[in-house]
């Protein structure tokens, strides 16, 4: 990991100054399998956040998991921009077929940036710039989002140990900075084309992605 790179202002375990709360849970049948969504509120940003579940993720086991960072270009509208949208199904596809996990969905746009903003940043890359050029041409650290809001969530599921579906070692220090057992950390390389080839070597170089073992 690039030591120059500032990630974000905020501590990987800095506590919301309200937490987040567990709000409903409810049955929701997909094309892979049926999984229960648990509905977060944070009243700290106003975000809602889910996490899909599928078998008994509170036994004690590790649990097959994987932290997601809301893209709606990416996850919905198919973009090829990044690798998120292929990650997603990936991580969902394998879970499905383990029969057992859980899959973090946050809402947390753009690396945290938000929507429009990463429209912007989407225009300063057309110009040339890199993914994080481009947010600290904004005015924004290369990667603002906050993973401490995952504690209550593991909290009320009760995991305590996960096998990671993860490229990102920011997660894994987050996730054992607030006492969760990374078991193991499971490569996920999927969705590479010719539109991300850049994108991938600068999460890579700048942002220290585990990309070797692919």
């Amino acid at each position: 990991m690039a030591g120059s790179t500032c990630y974000t202002s905020r501590s990987f375990l800095e506590v919301n100054a309200v937490p987040v709360k567990f709000i409903a849970q409810s049955r929701l049948p997909t094309p892979l399998g049926e999984f229960i969504m648990h509905g977060f509120d944070d009243p700290d940003t106003g975000k809602e956040h889910v996490v899909l579940t599928m078998g008994d993720v509170g036994d004690g086991e590790p649990v097959l998991a994987r932290v997601h960072s809301e893209c709606l270009t990416g996850d919905a509208l198919f973009s090829l921009r990044c690798d998120c949208g292929s990650q997603l199904n990936a991580a969902l596809t394998e879970i499905a077929n383990k029969g057992r996990g859980a899959l973090f969905y946050l809402r947390q746009e753009g690396r945290g940036i938000g929507l429009i903003n990463k429209i912007r940043a989407y225009a300063l890359q057309d110009e040339g710039a890199d993914t994080v050029e481009a947010n600290e041409r904004l005015g924004f650290g290369a990667d603002m989002r906050d993973y401490s809001l995952l504690q209550p969530m593991f909290e009320h599921l009760n995991i305590k140990s996960v096998i990671l579906m993860t490229n990102n070692p920011r997660k894994l220090a987050a996730l054992e900075g607030m006492g969760v057992t990374i078991a193991e950390r499971q490569p996920i390389h999927t969705g590479k084309n010719p539109h991300n080839e850049k994108y991938l070597s600068t999460k890579a170089g700048k942002l220290g992605h585990l990309f070797q073992d692919a």
